[in-house]
């Protein structure tokens, strides 16, 4: 194959975008030292990943991969599940906080202010001052 074109490689990858994508990929891959699998003939990189491409030395899946996991920032790790702590349980008279912390029986309450006591506070707030450092 003595040059290549998109048609060689259009019925290998059919998207030409993820086609250019890809080639640049494995372009850039070459450069970096990657070893190449067709003869060189002299060519340049995107001429050699086009080859291997059209060739199909390697596979556009296992490329689109490889695209895809190098422009990822942040890979999740599926890791086991922690067990659930045990949780120890101490005598209420030791612990200090025991009389402050609600328990799951006791309702909690949240204080409630009326929109004139609002109003109220946010005109008593002074402005900072102005200064000439800004």
């Amino acid at each position: 194959m003595a040059r290549v074109t998109v048609e060689d490689c259009i019925d290998k990858v059919e998207n030409r975008f993820e086609l250019v994508l890809l080639s640049g990929h494995r372009a850039r891959q070459i450069s970096q030292g990657a070893a190449i699998t067709v003869d060189r003939d002299n060519d340049k990189n995107p001429v050699v990943a086009l080859r291997e491409i059209a060739d199909e030395t390697l596979s556009p899946g296992d490329l689109k991969e490889d695209l895809i996991h190098s422009l990822q920032k942040h890979v999740e790790v599926d890791e086991p599940e922690a067990d659930e702590p045990e949780v120890i349980e101490q005598d209420e008279a030791a612990s200090p906080l025991a009389d402050a912390a609600p328990t799951d029986d006791e309702p909690v309450s949240f204080d409630r202010m009326s929109e004139e006591d609002l109003l109220a506070g946010i005109e008593g707030l002074v402005p900072p001052e102005k200064s000439d450092d800004f």
